[in-house]
């Protein structure tokens, strides 16, 4: 561990945030991998959105489904097998735009890591929509006594635009259309950049619990947007300071990957903190890095436990989400939420404060 001054968040308290919901128990991006992150102490949940051929919203990681359900294994599907470029990388697979909801809801989810996380909960639970998680997170809510929020992320906003399937406007309606996602916080995220000025025009103030969240990806890597314009912004040159000053004007916070706040170095152990939150904080904007997971393999070696890849480590990774409470992150995420939880309301004990979104 590094000793170096601490630095304070920008939110009032640190949010937990189930990534996928508690995927390192259930499986992603499913009903029951949600209730289980509320359940494990999450603040927010996390929906990542694609569409379907009819123009419904749904909660998958990727519109590729054939690595995290049972389509092939459905004979009735097998023509639809394609090869598609998604933001300029070929896949090939089963994807969601190619089916309407009705099929959609006909297939059963399977575990997206099953060499790290296993097979027990393959085949038993459905493809969620968003109207179905917001629902969900109603009604905990108000059997918890908290408000959960929100954190959707639109996938691949591009190419669904380019489909003729833009998601924006439908997300913003659908959540108009609940009395939860009208007063709960909710965070609109995107590794694209146009879509959330966008809807920062469109939102205007009048939305105050709607927040936007500019993802930023390992460089070299540029925002898909970006490259089909032949425009030359990177995420690295987003990270500067000069770059989070433009972030700033449409956004409400940054999610980089970890590594961007405490690199790793060759010894396993961490080294000083970056600029990025100093930087970002400067500008006013919050830090939500991803993703904390408790496998060895996700964990910096100084962390792990033994030598298994997929031996589950939950003390180290409670240490380490530790060292990044220290370098003033606003909320995380994270697939195991007890564990998050766990090392907040530890942090807030020791004298550190809270933060949120």
């Amino acid at each position: 561990m590094v000793s170096t001054p601490r630095e304070k968040p920008l939110a009032a308290r640190v949010g937990v945030i189930g990534h996928r919901g508690a995927p390192a128990w259930q499986p992603e991006h499913t009903l029951a991998s949600y209730a289980r992150a509320i359940a494990d102490g999450a603040d927010f949940i996390e929906p990542d959105l694609v569409m379907s051929r009819d123009g419904v919203l749904v909660v998958r990681h990727e519109n590729e489904i054939g690595s995290t359900t049972d389509v092939g294994e459905r004979h009735e599907f097998a023509a639809r097998r394609a090869i598609r470029h998604i933001d300029g990388v070929a896949a090939s697979g089963w994807f969601t735009e190619d089916f309407t909801l009705a099929e959609l809801k006909t297939l059963r989810t399977r575990e997206r890591l099953p060499q790290l996380r296993g097979t027990a909960h393959d085949g038993q639970l459905p493809i969620a929509t968003l109207e179905e998680v917001i629902e969900l997170a109603a009604a905990e809510s108000a059997a918890c006594g908290r408000l959960i929020g929100i954190v959707p992320e639109i996938k691949h906003g591009t190419h669904f635009r380019q489909l003729g399937l833009p998601m924006e406007d439908l997300l913003l309606a659908t959540l108009a259309g609940h009395a939860h996602t009208r007063t709960a916080t909710v965070e609109i995220q995107s590794f694209e950049i146009g879509n959330l000025r966008y809807l920062r025009e469109r939102l205007g103030s009048a939305h105050p619990n709607i927040r936007l969240l500019q993802l930023l990806d390992v460089p070299p890597a540029q925002p898909y947007d970006v490259a089909v314009a032949g425009g030359t912004l990177d995420y690295a040159r987003m990270m500067t300071a000069e770059g989070l000053r433009e972030v700033a004007g449409y956004a409400d916070a940054i999610g980089p990957e970890l590594r961007a706040i405490i690199p790793w170095n060759a010894d396993g152990h961490l080294d000083p903190p970056t600029r990025l939150v100093r930087d970002a904080h400067a500008v006013g904007l919050e830090v939500h890095p991803w993703t904390f997971r408790p496998e060895n393999t996700f964990l910096a070696p100084v962390f792990r436990r033994g030598d298994a890849p997929q031996a589950r480590h939950r003390a180290g990774l409670v240490a380490q989400i530790d060292a990044y409470l220290d370098a003033g992150i606003d909320a995380f995420f994270t697939d195991d939420p007890a564990s998050g939880r766990q090392a907040v309301d530890a942090h807030v004990r020791a004298g550190e404060g809270e933060s949120s979104l």
